[in-house]
């Protein structure tokens, strides 16, 4: 069993940043394995989480979606087995429930099978 865990989101207003952090537990050896950050907004489903970054098992590649490049920074601390995402200029477009996800495979593209969610934290950027 894997365990994950998101913090870090809350209410901020357009322009600022926030740090989301996520701890991977449990039995899959953290720096084997890529990981990716999503996020969901009221009204769609699970399956249509938008993958807003991801990294692969050694910290050296990273990927974004669009929306997010230039402002978003994905990065992972294999000792501490913990991920982070570095949200800077902040748009109330950004607002919705981010989720982590650890992925079986170490390697990864422009989106991550993930097999292991965290729960999620809001974040809210108001205008």
């Amino acid at each position: 069993q894997v365990q994950v865990e998101e913090s870090g989101g809350g209410l901020v207003q357009a322009g600022d940043s926030v740090m989301l952090s996520c701890v991977v537990s449990g039995r899959r050896t953290f720096d084997k394995y890529a990981m990716g950050w999503f996020r969901q907004v009221p009204g769609k489903e699970r399956e249509e989480r938008e993958c807003v970054a991801t990294i692969n098992y050694s910290g050296d590649t990273a990927y974004y979606t669009d929306s997010v490049k230039g402002r978003f920074t994905i990065s992972r601390d294999n000792a501490k087995n913990t991920v982070y995402l570095q949200m800077n200029n902040l748009k109330p477009e950004d607002t919705a429930v981010y989720y982590c996800g650890v992925s079986p495979f170490g390697g990864t593209t422009t989106d991550v099978y993930v097999d292991y969610w965290g729960q999620g934290t809001q974040v809210t950027v108001s205008s």
